[in-house]
């Protein structure tokens, strides 16, 4: 059977509305380590950014750090030390020398300083400077207490009259410390300039628990004495 050009016509429907179909377009290996490339440096220069952020918080850091470190301390030291023999094993610490009038305060001294000794290293202590390696010579130079705070408030009998009376003491410390060879007479470690500083608190009322306070203040700058003069001479400060 032929078929007509007009029928044809009528077996084909009438075409739909148009539409935009968009090919992705495939890219190359090369274009993706192109782009992956692109984003190297930023990435270095974000490291560097925050290397150069470490390195100028670091000394920050130190400085703030020395700083807490030296105004906590409440004594001053600027010694020099030599190396400690190999071969020392006895030192010898007798009395320190007590140039003040503060009565027995060199005794605390000294038995704060062999105590010292005694518990963090493991030279034998002696007293006796002929049967020593070495042998340690302190002096106590000076010895000063002044007050520190004052309390104005008048008082309940008087009204017109306003007194001054001191609630807190400051003592002072000054000390010579030479640790010497036995046979060479060697300086192994020596400091003319210790100063401690210890305060404590006085009754206002009774008058006579002025040096029962000044006992346990001098204890306690006994304790920081020594601690700090077997640390110099162990670390060669």
């Amino acid at each position: 059977m032929n078929v007509t050009t007009t029928d044809r016509m009528k077996n084909v429907s009438a075409p739909g509305p148009l539409r935009a179909v968009v090919q992705p377009v495939p890219r190359s290996e090369s274009d993706f380590k192109s782009q992956i490339s692109n984003f190297k440096p930023a990435i270095s220069n974000s490291k560097f950014q925050i290397s150069n952020l470490k390195f100028n918080f670091l000394p920050l850091c130190l400085c703030a750090s020395a700083a807490i470190f030296l105004t906590s301390c409440g004594y001053h030291a600027g010694g020099m030390a030599t190396q400690l023999p190999p071969g020392l094993k006895v030192i010898a610490v007798p009395a320190l020398k007590n140039d003040t009038t503060r009565y027995r305060v060199e005794q605390r001294m000294t038995e704060a300083v062999v105590h010292e000794f005694i518990a963090r290293t493991k030279y034998r202590i002696v007293q006796n400077e002929e049967s020593a390696d070495a042998v340690l010579h302190g002096e106590i130079t000076s010895f000063e207490a002044a007050p520190a705070v004052f309390d104005t408030t008048p008082a309940a009998s008087s009204t017109s009259v306003t007194t001054a009376r001191a609630t807190a003491m400051l003592v002072s410390v000054h000390l010579k410390v030479l640790l010497e060879e036995s046979g060479t007479k060697r300086v192994l470690y020596k400091n003319d300039n210790y100063l401690f500083r210890e305060p404590y608190e006085i009754s206002t009322t009774d008058s006579s628990k002025f040096f029962d306070e000044q006992g346990p203040a001098l204890e306690r700058m006994s304790r920081d004495f020594a601690s700090r003069l077997v640390s110099d001479i162990l670390e060669n400060f």
